[in-house]
């Protein structure tokens, strides 16, 4: 499809929206007639509404083919990092877009016109959106250390296998430099590297292991900053 056209591109979003909507109002009614007693119809909303959820995502994957996955196992790690990594983006700026300018804008609409219920229930819901949002940061955080945990991981598999097959062991020294001198967390593999720091956890790039907080914790496993040991890296040839 091409999404360039941007009438189509508005009404696929359109569509979207209002297929979603349609779903969380069909649950709603579905509710609303379990609690009355009709279980008939309480059924009839519920079937309903995971239809109108398959449209919505008939159109969703329109608007975003690159998440479009056809065969998992055809897939390489990194691409499936790829499209884990693009929804939670998605997440995260929908999220935002929530707590930073719709529901604000929303609330403010509601004390103009002095519905109080109206506001309040913004705000709370701004609230909401920013928890939500920050927890998709801290997923694509620790969803992108794991990639260097993988790395390391595998590294270390392929040096085994290369021994195994008569191969030598590879000379490993720790840095030292303490602002380039890696450290890594004895229970998950985390790998805390000063160059970088830990920006989500308040640690700024270019922090040493040895100036982080003593209380400070693995942003992976929640293990404490006494779990990390120096971490060996290879001699460069």
């Amino acid at each position: 499809m091409d999404l360039s056209n941007f009438t189509t591109l508005q009404n696929l979003e359109a569509a979207f929206g209002g297929e979603s909507m349609a779903n969380r109002k069909y649950l709603f009614f579905a509710e609303v007639a379990r609690q009355l007693g009709f279980t008939d119809l309480a059924k009839l909303f519920k079937e309903t509404a995971e239809q109108e959820t398959e449209h919505a995502f008939a159109h969703f994957r329109l608007l975003h083919p690159e998440l479009v996955v056809e065969d998992p196992a055809a897939l390489s790690d990194e691409q499936k990092r790829e499209i884990v990594s693009r929804c939670l983006s998605l997440a995260i700026e929908g999220e935002t877009y929530e707590y930073t300018t719709m529901y604000p804008e929303f609330a403010a609409d509601a004390q103009r016109e002095r519905d109080n219920p109206a506001a309040e229930e913004f705000l709370k819901q701004a609230k909401e959106s920013t928890v939500h949002a920050d927890t998709f940061r801290e997923a694509a955080h620790r969803f992108g250390l794991l990639k260097f945990i993988e790395n390391y991981h595998a590294d270390r598999y392929a040096e085994a296998l290369e021994v195994l097959n008569g191969g030598q062991v590879a000379n490993k020294v720790v840095d030292e430099d303490p602002q380039t001198r890696k450290w890594i967390c004895r229970q998950c593999s985390m790998i805390y590297d000063p160059v970088a720091g830990d920006p989500d956890s308040g640690i700024a790039p270019g922090t040493p292991f040895e100036q982080i907080p003593d209380d400070w914790k693995c942003p992976i496993c929640g293990a404490s900053k006494k779990t990390f040991k120096p971490l060996e890296e290879k001699v460069p040839a």
